[in-house]
């Protein structure tokens, strides 16, 4: 039997892999097992954007293959959609690119620019697909450590010159997964100066740009002065638009790095459905009000958790954005410990902190993408469970 290739070899199990069996375990066993695990929306996509996939689906144009960098009215939308929500002016021609999902895009930049030994700097805690794809390439993920009493943000300042300089690939993303974190335009900046002092290329991950809470409205890297000569942003219509399972999506930036992964890309897959495509333009360009009724959706429940586990013994602030909460774990336990015993005691599943790296240790994230009725029984079971905890 032919011998698995190394780089797949030494590539840890995926995280929502793991989650996915730990649920259909307890399943098997009977529990009405509750996930609080991954965030996959529960809210269903608008009526409008299904009703243009209805439509465009007949086209028989869109039956074949389609455009590798995707179709130019799909590029123009998400120009528009800067234009008018972030005030950023894109060339949709050379400086967008359609993703089928902004995971791929993820994944595929660091063959871009990876060659083996080279560096790329990633969050940790972070998204596992940021390493996983540096890994791939042959590349070396340098961990930058996001601490809570920096607000979560990486510190540029403790990184040795000597990996900075080595580094190709600086992987950013605000609203944060798994944290919560957010980023204002001074930390951006800091961000830019230090690519260019290093000439490094900034990747930021701006999936959860539109979910804010409170009146808060996140900030997008492009919005910064620089950004566009520091680099690109992935976004999508998964968090936004509730449409994680359409995989449609985008890289934003500097034309040299999309032409790059463009050319991946194009040597890789065959682009994405024309009609998802359709359907992507009328969630850009169409009605927005989804948005903020999402948003007060996943603000309530944001509320239940926090109030809850204030109630039990946390001390926990709200976070302004994403649909996640990441919450430290009681006194005696450890991220997994905490998650097995919430699990085995409640029926309810949460994500071990240590699962998006060894920083995220002493945390685990609950989701908002759950129906809230199910959620107040959640933490109805785990209050009945843990009762009073101790930090």
């Amino acid at each position: 039997m032919a011998e698995l290739a190394k780089r797949v070899k030494d590539l840890p199990p995926y995280l929502f892999a793991r989650i996915d069996d730990k649920i259909a375990g307890a399943k098997a066993k009977g529990v009405d097992v509750i996930s609080l695990g991954i965030g996959d929306p529960d809210l269903p996509t608008p009526k409008n954007i299904i009703d243009k996939m209805a439509e465009e689906i007949y086209n028989p144009a869109h039956h074949q293959y389609p455009s590798y960098a995707g179709m130019l009215s799909y590029r123009q939308a998400v120009a528009e959609w800067y234009r008018r929500g972030r005030g950023v002016t894109l060339d949709p021609q050379t400086e967008v690119l359609t993703l089928i999902g902004s995971k791929e895009g993820i994944a595929h930049i660091s063959l871009c620019y990876i060659n083996p030994g080279d560096v790329a700097r990633v969050p940790a805690p972070g998204y596992p697909v940021y390493e996983t794809g540096c890994m791939l390439a042959g590349g070396e993920a340098y961990k930058m450590p996001l601490r809570a009493e920096n607000g979560f943000l990486p510190i540029f300042e403790d990184i040795p010159s000597a990996v900075a300089k080595k580094a190709k690939l600086l992987f950013l993303n605000y609203p944060n997964n798994p944290t919560s974190a957010v980023a204002d335009e001074a930390f951006y900046r800091k961000a830019i100066a230090f690519a260019s002092e290093n000439d490094i290329i900034i990747c930021h991950d701006g999936a959860y740009s539109e979910i804010g809470f409170d009146g808060y409205r996140p900030l997008s890297f492009l919005e910064v002065p620089g950004a566009k000569e520091a680099g690109i942003e992935f976004n999508s219509l998964s968090k936004g638009y509730n449409m994680t399972g359409w995989r449609i999506a985008w890289a934003a930036g500097r034309s040299d790095v999309i032409r790059a992964l463009g050319t991946v890309k194009s040597n890789i897959d065959s682009g994405a459905f024309q009609a998802v495509q359709a359907a992507g333009i009328e969630a850009l360009l169409g009605p927005q009000d989804i948005i903020p009724r999402m948003c007060a959706v996943y603000q309530e429940r944001r509320d239940i958790i926090i109030d809850t586990l204030n109630e039990m013994g946390w001390h926990m602030e709200k976070n302004k954005a994403a649909v996640y909460v990441w919450v430290p774990v009681p006194k005696g336990f450890t991220s997994e410990s905490f998650a097995e015993f919430v699990l085995d005691k409640a029926g309810v599943v949460v994500t071990p902190g240590n699962g998006y790296g060894a920083a995220g240790e002493g945390f685990v994230r609950m989701t908002l993408t759950i129906n809230t009725e199910r959620l107040r029984e959640a933490l109805r079971r785990m209050k009945e469970s843990l009762g009073a905890v101790a930090f």
